[in-house]
């Protein structure tokens, strides 16, 4: 275990074998020299079984980490503080804040974090860490914080508000993601990538000084992505040669087509049951 990185999807869209169910959300098990970091729930307490039958321990982490307060990433939380209450528990305060998507009637729908979760933040006993600005969760992995929006062609990807009545625009500032320099290169972990993919690549490049992205994992929020943002997403992968590349959860097929039709050395499937290892 020490000197390396291990990434085990333990909820995804799709299950990769027997005995594993999917649900539409993400959560990943996050293991580097002993050390144990869940980053996302799900959207239920799903991941519980998975990780039994994937011989994944939840009742000793160290950390939780939220990438942001959607429910199909928060709604196992309480299930799995009830197994590790010590955990630390990382997230961007506006993660807290109502959250709703507009129906194509107009009408809205509430996705923000469920009462569950909402019940254990407010009844929790051990240590919640806010995460506005970069914050280091376990020795060498860290927390983006919040993420500037620095390219001119990405947006938070949906029609997502603060208010039921839909009129007011969420910015997803809550939107984070995880990250670990190695000796070849950062790993980057994502939760939807509302931020952007290429501007959480950019803030990640700008924390570490390096441009050299190992991979990248997880949802990049592209299923509503215009050709042109597609497009310049595609570009900017193409020109970092990023070795690994694992879209997932709510990048749209659309989008990872795209990425398989151009770098189909570099891609890989994230299901349920997904493990990946990088020496450090």
């Amino acid at each position: 275990m020490n000197n390396t990185l291990h990434i085990t999807v333990l909820v995804e869209n799709s299950a990769s074998r027997r005995g594993l169910k999917a649900e539409h959300g993400w959560a990943c098990l996050i293991e580097v020299n002993g050390r144990r970091v869940l980053f996302d729930t799900g959207q239920t307490d799903l991941l519980l079984n998975n990780a039994r039958a994937l011989g994944c321990a939840l009742d000793n982490l160290d950390a939780i980490v939220l990438s942001h307060g959607h429910y199909d990433h928060t709604g196992g939380l309480a299930a799995v503080n009830a197994l590790a209450p010590a955990a630390r528990l990382f997230f961007h305060p506006a993660a807290l804040a109502p959250k709703y998507t507009a129906r194509a009637d107009g009408s809205a729908d509430d996705i923000g974090l469920p009462a569950t979760a909402r019940e254990t933040l407010a009844n929790r006993n051990a240590a919640v860490v806010l995460t506005r600005v970069s914050r280091e969760i376990v020795p060498g992995l860290l927390v983006t914080g919040e993420i500037p929006r620095q390219t001119g062609f990405e947006d938070v990807g949906g029609r997502f508000f603060l208010d039921a009545a839909c009129r007011q625009a969420d910015p997803l500032l809550d939107d984070q993601a995880v990250f670990l320099p190695t000796a070849a290169g950062v790993v980057v972990v994502l939760g939807c990538a509302h931020a952007g993919v290429v501007n959480t690549l950019r803030h990640i490049e700008q924390l570490t000084g390096t441009r050299r992205i190992r991979a990248v994992l997880g949802g990049m929020h592209l299923l509503n992505a215009s050709p042109e943002r597609l497009e310049a997403t595609v570009e900017a992968f193409r020109q970092r040669e990023i070795p690994l590349l694992v879209p997932a959860h709510c990048t749209g097929i659309r989008a990872v087509a795209r990425l398989w039709e151009t770098f189909p050395a570099a891609c890989a499937t994230g299901g349920v049951g997904s493990r990946f290892t990088f020496p450090l």
